[in-house]
């Protein structure tokens, strides 16, 4: 039995220290444009999950979902995450292939977690991911107007899905054909 603990023991540390040298030496491929692997998937996805419902605070959204708090919910996602995440006009977020992972398209697949988890990855953001800690950027007010713009995705009153074709309509998309003669920051083409 002894044998056998030692072996398993050595086996674990092996298989460590081979995920160590892996990813220290540059095996791991850093392009944050090619897809996710399944064992990636497998596992951070519900690492991530898991660590947002341990850590996010047991709290209730404060924001009725009026239609004016929708629609600065609305205004708030157009302004800071539709690129991402896409919007009405553009499902398809324009800076999603360019993140790893991709960024959810929330316009395909609407957030399903609860709202307290929401608005703690909209404050907090989420590591080696892309998507940013809005909690200096945003006040806590606006991140749950967001939030429950958010939970309200696949019910919004006709008036906001009305004022969110408009807003996202004049947003430019740099992938629309023809918008290919843009320049964007220092020049790059877009």
């Amino acid at each position: 039995m002894r044998k056998f603990i030692l072996g398993f023991a050595l086996g674990i540390i092996v298989v460590l220290l081979g995920m160590f040298v892996y990813v220290r030496f540059g095996f791991a491929d850093p392009r944050a444009d090619i897809p996710v692997g399944a064992l990636e998937t497998e596992l951070a996805m519900p690492a991530l999950d898991a660590a947002v419902d341990r850590r996010a605070p047991e709290v209730q959204n404060p924001i009725q979902p009026t239609e004016d708090n929708l629609l600065s919910g609305m205004k708030i996602y157009q302004a800071n995450c539709a690129s991402c995440h896409g919007d009405i006009q553009h499902p398809e977020g324009v800076l999603a292939n360019a993140l790893y992972p991709r960024s959810p398209q929330f316009i395909k697949d609407a957030p399903d977690m609860p709202e307290n988890q929401n608005f703690y990855i909209v404050q907090h953001g989420i590591r080696l991911s892309g998507m940013p800690a809005w909690k200096d950027a945003l006040s806590a007010n606006q991140i749950w107007q967001v939030t429950t713009f958010l939970s309200h995705l696949d019910k919004l009153p006709p008036s906001v899905s009305e004022e969110w074709k408009n807003a996202a309509g004049a947003t430019s998309n740099p992938s629309a054909p023809g918008a290919g003669n843009k320049k964007g920051h220092a020049g790059m083409k877009m």
